[in-house]
């Protein structure tokens, strides 16, 4: 296993095409956090995400075992697209839109540096999460689902790009306005957060 640890994603790729099932074990043990929190944040439901996680993973296996997949290095991307398609699946099954940002979902606060020193401190956060967890719901799904990539699974905008099958200039578009957006939303709302 060490070894196997060592290897790039497209020699673990090939090892387990060539019947190493070990491999892909090491593949997932690397990427399946990234993985799951991605369709976390899109489904914000436990049990559905690890469905959709599981699902996700039986067809990269049956497209590894089938020969389907295109080798070329980008392991992770075109695991996200197939869990990203998983996600637009489901809710296309259930005939609604996803809703990628709610109140008991992702938590943005975590990487906004804040001083809980006091009770009152603490208050004064508990509400502005509040407030802007309500001003990134306004934001439109394709500005939120950039924003949770970026800032939740520290994606890059190259890998978001091809996750969503868009243009880096649009991935990065997408997280200027979503920024941009946020920005115009506190000021008209009076909100004192400060957004890099």
């Amino acid at each position: 296993m060490k070894l196997l640890n060592k290897k790039s994603d497209q020699e673990l790729v090939q090892a387990y095409v060539k019947g190493e099932e070990r491999a892909l074990q090491v593949l997932l043990e690397r990427y399946k956090t990234k993985i799951y929190t991605s369709i976390y944040h899109q489904v914000k439901d436990q049990y559905l995400a690890e469905d959709i996680f599981q699902e996700t993973f039986i067809k990269v296996i049956n497209t590894l075992k089938a020969g389907r997949y295109n080798d070329e290095g980008k392991f992770l991307p075109w695991v996200m697209r197939i869990a990203h398609n998983m996600v637009i699946d489901h809710f296309r099954r259930e005939k609604r839109a996803p809703n990628v940002v709610n109140n008991d979902g992702f938590d943005i606060f975590e990487v906004l540096p804040f001083s809980d020193d006091s009770v009152e401190m603490k208050m004064v956060k508990d509400q502005r999460d509040v407030d802007l967890k309500k001003i990134i719901q306004l934001l439109p799904d394709d500005q939120k689902e950039v924003l949770i990539m970026r800032l939740f699974c520290d994606m890059s905008f190259k890998d978001i790009a091809d996750i969503t099958e868009v243009s880096i200039n649009t991935a990065l578009g997408r997280m200027r306005y979503a920024l941009s957006n946020l920005r115009k939303m506190i000021e008209e709302n009076n909100m004192m957060f400060q957004l890099g």
